[in-house]
């Protein structure tokens, strides 16, 4: 069986898909998996350090784009249908997932004009508009958010939540217990794949209150390519131990070992903390479209396992005091970890797969189960 996912452009949309082809691969390890992506994106490096075959297709992005870059995106459709065309029959293709940004859509309708099973999987709150343009030619609609659903036909939608690697489960399906009051607490900070330019200037601001009101901080810090060095000089100068770090490529180990972290709200973000219990200070992109990451947050917070800080809220002195003030009150970290962990979903890539075999008429090996909802 061969599976080609068009996935790419930000962590969000990657690390979904390469969780669903690890779940695809553990069902049956001759499945064949092949990713397809822009040069533009993350996928070329991620892709290549967990060991998936990646094929570049032409696709540019419209939204929230000038009306030169809109048109370059548009005249970009028919390139890379063509494209996706080709790579359709080369590969014998099976089934085509699209986990949304502009490689979805020319691929799905590849495979609708092709009569190839296609599905689709929105992870966030808010569906992006490739995912709601492409939504007509697509059989299977997956969601991690309820709130999604009313963007798209209901006969086609399945609430499953957002696969997530099983690395990001210790054996037992546990995660560390939070610090006990007098020890060493570990901050880890991210702003997604690529950073957050305003999350590392507020650290940076924090710095000199935070370790003076907890003394006893360990951090790391994923600044993004762009911003590692003049992250690394500040710490330096400060005078400040910390894990700084361009991109964390082993982040379930990282995060399993995390007492709090302060991130961004990208959908990929909220389903590795609810699935490792992690309670979080979220910090949404204020210029994520449709204000998506705002709305994942706000789902988390209103389930008590995170607190939303508005970017335009963002200072070094906030961060500081609700950094301290969560990490030495015990019993409100370890509340905020159980509320975490009461929203995740472990079965999503298992719930994907099997709809998958069903649309394509294969049996599915039920023994194989690893868990269900909330376990």
């Amino acid at each position: 069986m061969t599976v080609v996912i068009a996935a790419g452009g930000t962590g969000g949309h990657l690390y979904p898909a390469v969780a669903l082809a690890r779940e695809f691969l553990r069902r049956d390890s001759s499945s064949k998996i092949l990713f397809v992506g822009t040069e533009r994106g993350i996928e070329s490096k991620v892709l290549a350090h967990e060991g998936f075959e990646l094929l570049f297709i032409t696709a540019k992005p419209v939204m929230g784009k000038g009306f030169m870059s809109v048109l370059h995106g548009l005249l970009a459709v028919p390139v890379g249908l063509w494209q996706s065309l080709g790579i359709l029959r080369r590969r014998r293709a099976d089934l085509v997932i699209g986990v949304g940004g502009y490689t979805s859509p020319t691929m799905l309708a590849a495979a609708a004009i092709r009569g190839i099973p296609r599905v689709i999987l929105e992870p966030n709150a808010y569906p992006g508009m490739a995912n709601k343009a492409i939504a007509p030619f697509a059989q299977r609609i997956f969601l991690a958010f309820e709130s999604a659903g009313g963007s798209f036909d209901r006969s086609k939608v399945r609430m499953v939540g957002t696969p997530v690697r099983q690395e990001f489960l210790t054996p037992s399906g546990s995660s560390k217990t939070p610090s006990p009051a007098g020890s060493r607490y570990h901050l880890l900070i991210f702003g997604g794949s690529q950073g957050a330019k305003a999350i590392n200037s507020a650290v940076l601001d924090a710095l000199a209150s935070l370790t003076a009101r907890v003394p006893n901080l360990v951090i790391t810090h994923q600044t993004g390519e762009a911003d590692y060095r003049r992250v690394q000089e500040a710490y330096a100068k400060l005078g400040v131990q910390a894990a700084v770090t361009p991109f964390l490529y082993d982040m379930p180990t990282v995060l399993r070992t995390a007492d709090l972290v302060v991130a961004r709200a990208g959908a990929m973000t909220i389903a590795e903390l609810t699935a490792c219990g992690k309670p979080a200070i979220l910090i949404p992109l204020p210029t994520a479209i449709y204000d998506h990451q705002m709305k994942n947050a706000r789902a988390m917070e209103a389930a008590g396992g995170a607190i939303v800080l508005s970017q335009a809220d963002l200072t070094g002195s906030t961060l500081s005091e609700l950094i301290s003030a969560i990490v030495q009150d015990t019993s409100r970290l370890q509340t905020m970890s159980d509320k975490s962990r009461a929203m995740r979903r472990i079965d999503a890539g298992e719930a994907i797969v099997r709809e998958c075999y069903a649309l394509m008429g294969v049996t599915y090996d039920g023994d194989k189960s690893i868990g269900a909802a909330g376990a």
